[in-house]
């Protein structure tokens, strides 16, 4: 039998995805005829999900039911040029083809590819071309043809391209035109484009911080897909604490290990796992006010306020500071005056590899 689990980072479990309500809140949106939000930035720790819950939204507005309402659905790469990928999805469609007159669009037939690219006729009439100003023209179609586009742009940060194309999109915004966007990325990425001078539509889009998995829905599909009791799976489902890639890790170990070794073998196992694979590189990004203040509290489960205060010393007046950054990049956790490391077994690695 197949192992229903994936641990692939940015894949969409098939079989073993646990539905959450960011979906259903933008997918909502987008159902109306004129969407209230035009800009969702979903952040979160690495392995909490993000790109799954964009895949999800992407995956139901390229359905018939969204495509009959008039949705364009395309996912731009942001390592490259935005402006020119966009500009050859849109080309692509046959009602745009038959309306746009420039003859300085060539798309090439590898444009979606990594190598590929638009090109541009070098005619005299056409010395004066710009990329933005053609894809406002094919944005002007789809307006008259009462069309809507979405992209979907996965990991963005603060490069040449993404401030180039997010400057573009503010324009189309202002001009009342139906385009909207999503996009995943670490919160210190999405706050750094947030900062650029002139992005100030894009702070005020609507952030998305990822959440731990159900509980209840994790044991449900731990018992039915591992074909265990509901004992065992309410223990491996709190082991995960609704960290998204620990359950598919457990649950892909577990598939294939669980009649063969002890529990504990399995558990040891996802450590090792979720130290390579996801806490060295979240350790690597984190500044070194972060890294301090996590490695404050290893300890214990939890830590009350002013415990916290009084472990930081003479940098107490920076906690608040320290705290909110690390709860919007999803290390720590907060509830009822305590606060906790949230990833399961990071506390494990801040002190066994983590220099501060």
């Amino acid at each position: 039998m197949q192992n229903p689990f994936t641990t692939t980072f940015s894949r969409l479990p098939e079989d073993t995805y646990i539905i959450t309500t960011a979906p259903e809140m933008i997918i909502e949106n987008f159902s109306y005829d004129s969407p209230s939000e035009a800009i969702y930035k979903i952040t979160g720790i690495r392995g909490s999900g993000k790109t799954v819950i964009m895949s999800n939204v992407q995956e139901t507005m390229k359905s018939p039911e969204y495509a009959k309402k008039g949705w364009l659905v395309y996912t731009l790469n942001p390592s490259r040029d935005m402006l020119s990928q966009f500009a050859a999805y849109l080309y692509s469609e046959d009602f745009i083809k038959k309306s746009v007159k420039s003859k300085s669009i060539n798309i090439n037939a590898s444009v979606f590819g990594t190598g590929g690219g638009i090109g541009y006729a070098k005619t005299e009439d056409d010395k004066y071309f710009d990329i933005g100003v053609e894809i406002r023209k094919m944005l002007d179609i789809v307006q008259s043809k009462k069309k809507k586009v979405l992209l979907c742009v996965d990991e963005v940060s603060k490069t040449p391209e993404m401030i180039t194309f997010s400057l573009e999109f503010g324009g189309w915004m202002i001009s009342g035109l139906p385009v909207y966007i999503i996009c995943t990325g670490l919160y210190e990425n999405v706050t750094e484009i947030s900062n650029v001078k002139n992005l100030t539509f894009f702070r005020r889009g609507t952030s998305i911080i990822t959440a731990p998995l159900n509980h209840t829905r994790m044991c449900e599909m731990y018992k039915n897909k591992l074909k265990i009791d509901i004992d065992l799976a309410k223990k491996l489902a709190t082991i995960t604490k609704g960290y998204a890639y620990a359950f598919q890790q457990l649950g892909s170990i577990y598939f294939q290990k669980g009649n063969k070794v002890s529990l504990e073998e399995v558990v040891d196992e996802l450590r090792a796992s979720l130290f390579s694979y996801s806490y060295e590189k979240i350790w690597e990004e984190l500044s070194d006010e972060d890294r301090f203040l996590t490695s404050l509290i290893t300890d214990k489960e939890q830590y009350k306020r002013a415990e916290v205060l009084d472990l930081m010393g003479d940098k107490m007046k920076n906690y608040s500071v320290y705290r909110d950054r690390l709860i919007k990049r999803g290390v720590i956790s907060a509830k009822q005056g305590y606060i906790s490391i949230y990833p399961p077994f990071f506390s494990e690695y801040v002190k066994e590899y983590g220099v501060v």
